[in-house]
């Protein structure tokens, strides 16, 4: 979710500045189509029912988690969700908040609790300096649901995943390897290519040139002010929200501005975003590779995937793809573009809960 690739195209190749819009992907097999409305999201959610800290071990360095725990209080026939954010340099819980309030206070057979977790390095969680690259991301989020401390640990073999972005797209990976066992997977806006491989490829002399970016960007001192251009400034944000992670530029308020640029500025705040930029948290390298990760679900359990109506051009081509795809139960389709979930998130919970009911409500 960058419009700082455009910024970043000065930085590689003065010649090329013109398509800089991230991309999605996506295909299926069983599927419906179908576009629901809804108001979009305008302040800050509802407080979730508890918060917390989980501590991630990683190359023996404890790294402090952030999560969030949503549910109405009844503990009979619950069943657990994850929800993670959309990985770009402005992801945060936030963006699934009124989602989880949505679902948790419905009435009907099977409760439900949503758990969001912050990603390393983003949101709120701490940000160290690490080498992140998808596996570094893969290797969070098996650890988040096997290990018998986390937040998540009590789902008894039967939580459901929901992510979106690249985030949607590691959880199908990991998902395929046997990794994680999760019940059910939903993958809003998924995505896996990063902003600068999408428009620039991956050729070997682009490939030199993302690393130094990369290299510039994590570096002390000039590290930052490259941050600030390309990504950590009101205007960068507001932009990028307004050209394609919003459909609707009248939705991106000023509360949503301050908040994501307060975020940019936390400490270690440009680690993950110097590698989500430069294609190293992508999860795959090809529109092949992406489908046969859902390919590998097939007939393992339900995978519900979620397009949107307004994505940027290509983001929209990838969505499309996994319409009919293998391994991919339902396809629908919601207002929106690269963030759905914050701007219309009521049309994305009620496509969430409906694939809930008929995923689950016949086999209990």
């Amino acid at each position: 979710m960058h419009s700082s690739a455009a910024a970043a195209a000065a930085f590689l190749t003065p010649a090329v500045a013109a398509s800089n819009r991230l991309v999605p992907l996506r295909r299926a097999r069983r599927f419906a189509v179908r576009a629901v409305a809804s108001p979009p999201a305008s302040k800050p959610a509802s407080s979730p029912s508890k918060t917390g800290k989980w501590q991630w071990t990683f190359e023996d360095k404890p790294i402090s988690v952030y999560y969030e725990e949503h549910e109405q209080g009844t503990a009979e026939n619950v069943k657990n969700i994850l929800m993670i954010p959309t990985i770009s340099d402005v992801s945060t819980v936030e963006e699934w908040r009124v989602v989880a309030k949505d679902i948790v206070t419905r009435k009907g057979e099977r409760n439900y609790r949503a758990t969001i977790v912050d990603w390393p390095g983003l949101g709120y969680s701490d940000r160290p300096s690490l080498n992140y690259n998808a596996d570094v991301m893969e290797n969070f989020l098996v650890q988040l649901i096997s290990s018998p401390n986390s937040p998540v640990a009590d789902a008894d073999g039967e939580l459901v995943v929901v992510g979106g972005g690249h985030a949607a797209t590691i959880a199908v990976r990991a998902a395929g390897k046997g990794l994680i066992k999760p019940s059910a997977v939903a993958a809003v806006a998924p995505t896996w290519a990063g902003p600068l491989p999408i428009v620039f490829g991956r050729g070997s002399d682009m490939e030199t040139r993302y690393g130094l970016l990369r290299g510039t960007l994590r570096a002390p001192a000039i590290g930052w002010m490259m941050y600030n251009v390309l990504v950590s400034n009101e205007k960068s944000i507001q932009s990028q929200y307004k050209s394609h992670v919003y459909a609707n530029p009248e939705n991106v308020t000023p509360y949503i501005i301050e908040s994501r640029y307060e975020l940019t500025k936390r400490k270690g705040a440009r680690f993950v975003p110097a590698a989500f930029l430069t294609g190293l948290l992508d999860p795959v390298q090809s529109r092949e590779e992406f489908m046969q990760l859902f390919a590998k679900l097939d007939e393992d359990l339900p995978v519900l995937v979620v397009s949107t109506l307004n994505s940027p051009r290509r983001s929209k081509a990838e969505m499309e793809a996994l319409k009919g795809a293998k391994g991919v139960t339902k396809f629908v389709e919601v207002p929106g573009a690269l963030l759905p979930q914050e701007e219309y998130p009521l049309a994305v919970a009620e496509e969430l809960y409906v694939f809930l009911q008929e995923s689950f409500s016949s086999r209990r």
